[in-house]
């Protein structure tokens, strides 16, 4: 819409939800998933994009050793 673009980057995936339209998910750095935002928060593809997502809303549905593996 007004041509502009910026890279955002940040652990705070409540934010990242509220401002971006396409995101990247990285872990040791190398890329795992990316994609638009509404998918990747709505139907996470990996088990470490699972877990992130489950880790910064409902903590208590992360699975077990996905993050630290």
């Amino acid at each position: 819409k007004h041509g502009l673009s910026y890279m955002f980057i940040s652990h705070d995936l409540k934010v990242v939800r509220a401002l971006a339209n396409e995101v990247i998910v990285m872990r040791n750095g190398k890329v795992v998933e990316q994609g638009e935002a509404r998918q990747i928060f709505e139907e996470p593809k990996t088990d470490y994009t699972k877990a992130l997502m489950a880790a910064a809303f409902d903590i208590e549905t992360a699975p077990e050793g996905v993050v630290d593996q």
